[in-house]
């Protein structure tokens, strides 16, 4: 039933996409919004956005960012003129840090709560987009910066990096929809290793496995990531946004049916007594490294 609704959702989506295609070409204004902590501009003639994070130090993932991120991702996925967007940062050497970690550290059990269901929303507008999406990874990206990334239909990476889901390595289960998301990207026997390692692999270990699609040099990742955007807009709309949505609607109708257990499961494991002293040492150590 959520596939089939899913699905009648894309078809009308795409009605649009197609009446509005006229008005594209004509269209030449720019539409940028901007935070502290988030820049969004939107060109109209090419239907190209691109979302620049700016959260410092590391654009980790608080329950207010990740709101932001969603009302902005909400706003393109129903701008009529809008066909993909492009994610990446304007932090040097930093894609995400991924979840703020504060946000797990002694928490109120409301705000956990609410914390894990806009992580997600975000997830699921991310990674059910009718937009054609491409991380512009310009820096590292651990855990939930690397579960943005793999929300995307395409990855390119500057060189020096690394990237991965290292939640094991702080005592931390990965999500089943984390992993699942990792096993659409690499498949099973690769995620597996990752995961159950808490790998975090350099850009050139990740494009050898498929977790990374290109590799290109960090002055180049932006203009890369336009023109291989150009490429994906040149596809029929109709086409390609059901060919993703066949691909893609198993996995995201699976969390889409647990979602309550899952944010019961997370709020439990996370108020455990080990992972909150796992979590504590870790805060302890990265004070230590801040003022070395």
């Amino acid at each position: 039933m959520a596939a089939r609704m899913a699905f009648s959702r894309l078809t009308r989506s795409l009605c649009e996409v197609g009446r509005s295609r006229s008005l594209l070409l004509q269209s030449a204004r720019w539409v940028t919004s901007a935070s502290k902590t988030l820049t969004v501009t939107m060109d109209d003639k090419t239907g190209i956005a691109e979302m620049s994070l700016n959260r410092p130090p590391v654009n980790s993932l608080s329950l207010e960012f990740m709101t932001e991120i969603n009302i902005a991702l909400e706003k393109l996925e129903h701008e009529k003129f809008c066909r993909g967007v492009i994610i990446t940062s304007a932090i040097p050497k930093i894609f995400s840090a991924g979840l703020d970690i504060l946000e797990m550290y002694q928490p109120k059990p409301e705000r956990l709560s609410e914390f894990w269901k806009t992580l997600q929303d975000m997830w699921l507008l991310l990674f059910g987009s009718r937009l054609t999406t491409i991380a512009a990874i310009n820096g590292h990206s651990p855990a939930g910066g690397a579960l943005v990334a793999m929300s995307c239909d395409y990855r390119i990476m500057a060189p020096g990096f690394n990237i991965g889901l290292n939640e094991t390595q702080l005592g931390i289960v990965p999500p089943f929809w984390f992993i699942d998301t990792m096993m659409h990207t690499i498949g099973s026997r690769q995620t597996e290793l990752c995961c159950q390692k808490g790998l975090m692999l350099s850009t050139e270990e990740a494009a050898r496995i498929g977790l990374v699609d290109k590799v290109v040099p960090l002055d180049q990742i932006a203009s890369e990531a336009k023109a291989e955007m150009q490429s994906w807009l040149k596809i029929p709309v109709a086409a390609k946004l059901i060919t993703k949505q066949t691909i893609r609607a198993p996995i995201l109708e699976k969390l889409q049916t647990r979602q309550e257990a899952d944010v019961q499961n997370f709020c439990n494991f996370a108020m455990k007594d080990s992972v909150q002293k796992s979590l504590g040492m870790y805060l302890e150590n990265l004070k230590k490294k801040q003022k070395e």
